[in-house]
């Protein structure tokens, strides 16, 4: 079975899951909502741009800083933040914990051989639900007030801060590695190191997940704008995640849109991956084999 096969039977298998006419019950009136707001991708592009050349004077060192004070109120910020969409944080960590899950497994094959790094740690938010599941789970962070207070919490994880340059590990250490949520946080200047450091610390063969904000979705620009955490975020576009990814040697590199319906049970679950190939998603995902 070739490397792409496994993902493409993945999602042909959620698509022949899902009854069309649910589908089309559960989320026209989310899409037409979409529609309304008529956002035209040349005007976000331009935003994120002008966004990006802003954001080139802040440094790593700062964007470290500033995650060190927030690091003890980190989750009510977060929770605030989205407070609108009536859910908390721990259920956005959950699908994407599963996701996470769902795709190793059937890239990789079984769990419990891999030796895993998620890159951008933070307070180890994902760790509870990640413990016992791999052979090793490490976490790094710039945000050394968030790795202390992540070893206390989850002392079965492996954590190391570094500087936001070069990761602390040998080459081809990894069989996966993850970052939620983390890019937009890295100054742009530093995007491509960030990738091939990813690249560089995973074992030939090895697979990256990328999650990121969806710059397209009026939502996810409203929550991020509310958010003091992402005062200085710049929103990646999905095809410019490719191209650094594609640009860093790595093969078979796609992304896939995510939660543009909630995916809660088994029939709206399936939904939300059909739906990823629509750009209306909250978030989306990018895998690559390395």
């Amino acid at each position: 079975m070739g490397p792409g096969q496994s993902t493409n039977r993945l999602y042909e298998s959620a698509r022949m899951g899902v009854d069309n006419r649910r589908l089309h019950r559960h989320s026209a009136s989310q899409l037409c909502a979409f529609s309304h707001l008529g956002i035209r991708a040349t005007r976000c592009e331009g935003a994120c741009q002008m966004k990006e050349n802003a954001k080139e004077s802040v440094t790593q060192g700062q964007v470290a800083d500033d995650f060190d004070r927030v690091a003890d109120d980190y989750e009510k910020q977060i929770n605030s933040a989205i407070a609108f969409g009536g859910r908390e944080h721990q259920f956005y960590i959950d699908v994407k914990r599963d996701r996470i899950l769902e795709l190793t497994q059937h890239t990789l094959g079984d769990l419990a051989r891999l030796d895993v790094l998620d890159i951008g740690c933070g307070l180890g938010a994902y760790h509870p639900g990640l413990k016992g599941v791999f052979r090793e789970l490490h976490g790094v962070d710039v945000s050394s007030r968030s790795i202390n207070l992540a070893r206390q919490r989850h002392p079965f994880v492996q954590y190391k801060s570094f500087d936001g340059g070069a990761l602390p590990y040998a080459n081809a250490r990894f069989d996966m590695a993850f970052a939620v949520c983390v890019m937009h946080h890295v100054p742009p200047a530093g995007w491509v190191q960030f990738v091939q450091e990813m690249g560089r610390v995973l074992k030939p063969g090895g697979l990256a997940l990328i999650f990121e904000h969806n710059p397209y979705n009026p939502a996810t620009q409203y929550i991020v704008r509310s958010c003091e955490i992402d005062k200085d975020a710049v929103l990646l576009r999905p095809g410019q995640i490719r191209k650094l990814f594609r640009n860093a040697a790595f093969k078979d590199v796609w992304t896939r849109g995510m939660l543009a319906v909630p995916p809660v049970g088994q029939i709206l679950s399936a939904a939300d991956k059909v739906l990823g190939h629509v750009p209306v998603g909250a978030q989306y995902y990018l895998a690559a084999r390395k």
